[in-house]
């Protein structure tokens, strides 16, 4: 229920704070993200699709477009939600956007290293030849 809470805007309790900046600053954050902005969509949509009268393929049709507007915009304003999200939790404003340069500035140093590692077992090769 509190994860529910947490993907429709609110609040978690102090203790889950490093929880939160793990959230927001994993891997897979982008994908998070993604999934918080479909479950705040699926309410709507689900009454787009429940209560609005006429044929269902209009409904269908009105709520694919509902989810298409929402994820473009959910999208659009992903790293300033995510920076909110660890604001409310106690967190300095700009805490993401500097976790997720420092991850990709590792993984740049990773793929370098391969390769760098790479091109030496090819040199390696061509020079056994």
């Amino acid at each position: 229920m509190r994860w529910l809470w947490y993907a429709l805007g609110g609040g978690l309790p102090e203790r889950h704070r490093s929880w939160v900046l793990h959230d927001t600053t994993t891997r897979t954050w982008a994908l998070r993200h993604v999934l918080r902005a479909m479950v705040q969509l699926a309410i709507p949509i689900a009454l787009v699709l429940t209560l609005v009268p006429g044929p269902f393929w209009i409904r269908g049709m009105a709520a694919l477009g509902g989810v298409a507007l929402g994820l473009i915009f959910s999208l659009a304003y992903m790293p300033e939600t995510t920076e909110h999200r660890l604001v409310k939790a106690g967190y300095p404003a700009g805490t993401a956007q500097a976790a997720h340069e420092a991850a990709q500035k590792q993984r740049q140093a990773a793929e370098s290293a391969r390769k760098r590692a790479a091109a030496a077992r090819r040199a390696e090769r061509y020079r056994n030849r």
